[in-house]
């Protein structure tokens, strides 16, 4: 270690296996987050002004368009930066940062999905309840372990990687610091820290997972006892986004771990899908079929025009 130099910055090499392709990417990219950027602040909007969003369901989704906001604008503007030919040069400080920020947002994903699987469980389960089981007090703790869970992992995450040193090779093999590409640059032993990551990250998903089928199978348990056919449509399509929701966002990791020796390039792929795309797509799924969100922007914009006049 004496004979190296402390890192003070690192480079990120980009998307691996697509050189020459950075032009096309950048007009990719860019209009995938604009447009992640606008459904989101557009779902928010709506939420927030319309009185008749101001249940547990929403709340708990507009708790996801602030998440889907911060996580693509986590590593998405710094990849766009190097794809339009900008420095590749993170600071130590600025690897930390996106690395915590990234599994932070990450794990609170998971705390998410499952306590709005959770709260679509009481709904369907226990109708006449729902309100008191799911009261303000409840939906707001709730959101906040979520949060604060999220927090506490990243915090234990970042701060075992970031406590080896690093005075080696300073080139990133990846788009931005993650910890599977950050820590093979470090100086010393690093099987504590990939063990601890590897578990926590792994056993986070899988109980989260655990979790939300348990709640959806009690759910199809009790749909599959409405008699009529129109209630058990209605029971249906209050969570059909939800699911469509979870299977964008575990999908695509589940068909990376089942590849026995994945390549970089699907992994880039099955994390640009997490970052960008599937944050974009939120807004849309929980949008198209919803008469109460696509009312409540009806009624938000409408109300500007005449302002201004």
């Amino acid at each position: 270690m004496r004979n190296h130099t402390m890192v003070t910055e690192f480079i990120l090499l980009g998307i691996p296996e697509t050189e020459g392709l950075e032009t096309a990417l950048l007009f990719l990219f860019s209009l995938f987050y604009f447009c992640t950027l606008l459904g989101n602040v557009l779902i928010l909007t709506a939420i927030i002004s319309s009185t008749r969003l101001h249940t547990p369901m929403y709340f708990f989704l507009g708790n996801l368009s602030i998440f889907d906001l911060g996580f693509s604008s986590t590593t998405v503007p710094k990849m766009l930066l190097c794809l339009s030919g900008n420095s590749r040069a993170i600071s130590y400080a600025g690897c930390v940062s996106q690395l915590f920020f990234y599994h932070f947002l990450g794990c609170t994903e998971c705390f998410l999905y499952t306590v709005m699987a959770c709260d679509r469980f009481v709904a369907i389960c226990f109708p006449l309840r729902y309100m008191v089981i799911m009261n303000h007090k409840v939906c707001f703790m709730l959101a906040t372990g979520t949060w604060m869970s999220g927090c506490v992992h990243a915090t234990i995450l970042t701060s075992l990687t970031f406590q080896l040193p690093y005075c080696g090779s300073d080139k990133v093999g990846y788009y931005f610091c993650d910890i599977p590409a950050v820590l093979p640059l470090a100086c010393k032993d690093t099987s504590l820290a990939q063990r601890v990551g590897f578990t926590n990250v792994g056993l986070l998903a899988l109980i989260c997972f655990f979790l939300i089928l348990v709640s959806y199978t009690c759910i199809g348990i009790s749909v599959s006892k409405i008699h009529s056919a129109g209630g058990r449509q209605r029971a249906f399509s209050t969570c059909s986004a939800h699911l469509t929701a979870i299977v964008c966002a575990y999908g695509p990791v589940i068909v990376n771990y089942l590849q026995p020796n994945p390549s970089a390039l699907l992994g880039a792929i099955i994390q640009i899908l997490n970052n960008l795309v599937t944050p974009m797509l939120n807004p849309l799924i929980y949008s198209l079929r919803n008469k109460d969100v696509k009312s409540a922007l009806r009624n938000v914009f409408p109300k500007k025009k005449v302002s201004s006049n």
